[in-house]
């Protein structure tokens, strides 16, 4: 497209925001690739300028991803984020060694001097930190331009190459005023602003004939935004007749979902979709499992094998019907989707049978190059309902990533993190106790399994706020914060083990549904990005378990903040789940992503 000539080129090193930079630059109206580490430099010279990710690696790595320095001498401008940052210095000279406080969490920068990077922002701005190492000698040629309480090189310069590091990550939104900052760079590289989903959606058509060839396409649907937009995509280039929508019940869906997905799609005209109900072949696979990495590959694993046999009951020729998914950025990245990333969590649209699929081009997925802000923007482009377009998110695997599962006494945690913890909680006025279940998270571009922690004490978010940031960067073995809202008994006495069942699974979906009602009733619903509803088996008896509510503020899913409801609205929300039998209490996560992913699982 004519946006090429005015692209610029995120360099990958496997930072799990390597595709939330190029998002970021793409919502500037400039078009931006994802490109390997070790790109050939005639690939590189098109581009108008580079910005090189952060990643999980340490530049003294002797497994370091391998770069192609040639970038360096190509005379365009350049930015280096956290990793990249650390990188640009080392192989100019400087010196980056282990830092002697790891940052994850808001900082204050200093801007020192003048720098066109920072043109037009106030002296002092917050920004988002997430790293080890630290850049301490720069190279020849290069200034400070920045610094924080922890670390003295925040950003650098070389004014004559146009060459700039961040030690921070401009890309998330917790960096107040970071894309005034990444736009600035794209006015030093002379950018123009051609980007948008109209113009994607223009092209969007040509492209999937292209890949599709004469075959049809056979699209998983289970109703939220991604698949929707995908359906409604891939008719209007293919027409209905060589299109099959699927709805797979997998047993794990919301109360009455499967209904509502039905009449919903119908009255918006799309017409070719069938329902399969599926309950028994994922439910029984699921029955004695507790690990969220295993439960992800058999949910995934089985909406291929329901595919493969809808198929066939529907006399359709295999190899003449690609598979479809509505699969997204944000699902490669956290799956390890980009070539030096760090797993997360494996999304049910990449386990491993659906790779091998997509290495033999037997799969479609025309959203994998877009943000939930750009689908849902193609959405309206589509000219979808925005009741369509708007709903929260549902993860493919529905309520089995919401339902934790346990076969296990999980350990106490250190004697050391226990002080430390009992010291950051009780500074704040709060008392804390370890939950004894692990949940999934992220730190630095590392995936997490580690331990959340409940928060008993005043009812002030600020507060609140301050010391789940202070527990999340300074306890190893806790990654997310909850405060308890109400509680049959005083005392967290067990974790029950607890598997995938049908009886859990109906306590979770009446949950969700006065949860969901509630947020309608209260007009909270728009305002919030997304709000699992979570069920941990974690109980004063043995009869009773608990319900987490994970309300988050997002606009692509890469980042998010807790959503704060005010706590008059949140006492009546709690006591309306208290009253559902097989609940014994109620939290509300306060943990931020990073560090805590925004589903449990």
């Amino acid at each position: 497209m004519d946006t090429a000539s005015q692209a610029i080129a995120v360099i990958d090193f496997g930072g799990q925001y390597a595709h939330l930079i190029a998002n970021r630059i793409r919502r500037l109206g400039v078009y931006s690739d994802i490109i390997p580490s070790d790109a050939q430099t005639n690939a590189l010279k098109a581009y108008k300028g580079f910005i090189l990710s952060g990643g999980p690696s340490s530049v003294y790595d002797t497994n370091a991803p391998a770069f192609n320095k040639e970038i360096l001498n190509l005379g365009k401008p350049l930015l280096g984020l956290c990793y990249g940052h650390q990188l640009i210095a080392a192989t100019l000279g400087g010196t980056v060694v282990p830092g002697s406080t790891r940052e994850y969490g808001k900082a204050q920068l200093r801007a020192l001097g003048q720098s066109p990077v920072f043109k037009g922002l106030e002296p002092i701005q917050t920004v988002w930190m997430s790293h080890g190492d630290t850049v301490t000698t720069l190279p020849e040629g290069f200034v400070r331009i920045a610094s924080t309480d922890h670390c003295d090189q925040a950003a650098v310069e070389h004014p004559g190459k146009r060459i700039f590091g961040f030690q921070f990550h401009p890309e998330v939104t917790h960096t107040t005023n970071g894309m005034a900052m990444l736009a600035n760079f794209l006015d030093i590289c002379g950018c123009g602003r051609l980007w948008n989903m109209k113009n994607y959606l223009r092209n969007a058509g040509e492209r999937i004939k292209e890949k599709v060839g004469d075959r049809n396409v056979f699209l998983l649907v289970s109703g939220g935004v991604d698949s929707t937009v995908a359906f409604a995509l891939l008719n209007r280039a293919l027409g209905e007749k060589r299109v099959q929508g699927l709805h797979i019940n997998n047993g794990l869906m919301r109360k009455d979902e499967t209904r509502g997905v039905e009449e919903y799609l119908k009255k918006h005209n799309f017409n070719n979709l069938k329902i399969v109900d599926a309950t028994h072949d994922f439910l029984d696979k699921l029955k004695d499992v507790y690990d969220p990495e295993k439960k992800r590959r058999i949910i995934g694993d089985t909406f291929i094998e329901v595919q493969r046999r809808e198929l066939l009951n529907l006399d359709l020729d295999p190899e003449q019907w690609m598979l479809g998914q509505g699969t997204i950025y944000p699902d490669t990245i956290e799956s390890g989707g980009t070539k030096n990333a760090a797993l997360i969590k494996t999304h049910h649209n990449r386990v491993p049978i659906i790779e091998q699929m997509i290495r033999e081009g037997k799969v479609i997925e025309p959203l994998a190059d877009l943000y939930k802000d750009e689908v849902r923007e193609l959405g309206e482009e589509l000219g979808l309902a925005h009741a369509l377009v708007w709903r929260h998110p549902f993860p493919g695997p529905g309520l089995g990533v919401r339902l934790l599962c346990s076969s296990e006494t999980i350990p106490e945690i250190s004697k050391h993190d226990r002080e430390n913890l009992d010291r950051l909680a009780s500074a704040r006025g709060f008392t804390a106790e370890t939950l004894p279940i692990k949940s999934v998270g992220v730190q630095g571009d590392f995936r997490t399994y580690a331990l959340p922690v409940a928060l008993k004490g005043s009812y002030d978010w600020d507060a609140i706020e301050a010391v789940s940031t202070d527990i999340t960067n300074n306890v190893k073995s806790v990654n997310r914060v909850v405060l308890g809202l109400a509680s049959k008994a005083g005392t967290i006495a067990h974790v029950a083990h607890a598997y995938t069942t049908p009886q859990r699974l109906s306590v979770l979906r009446e949950a969700d549904a006065v949860v969901t009602a509630f947020l309608q009733e209260k007009k909270l619903y728009d305002q919030i990005w997304q709000m699992p509803v979570v069920l941990i088996p974690v109980s004063s008896n043995t009869e009773e378990e608990s319900i987490v509510l994970r309300p988050v503020s997002s606009s692509e899913a890469m980042t998010a903040s807790f959503f704060r409801i005010p706590f008059d609205l949140l006492s009546e929300l709690t006591s309306r789940i208290m009253a559902i039998p097989g609940v014994s209490a109620v939290y509300y996560d306060v943990t931020h992503k990073p560090p805590g992913t925004i589903e449990w699982e």
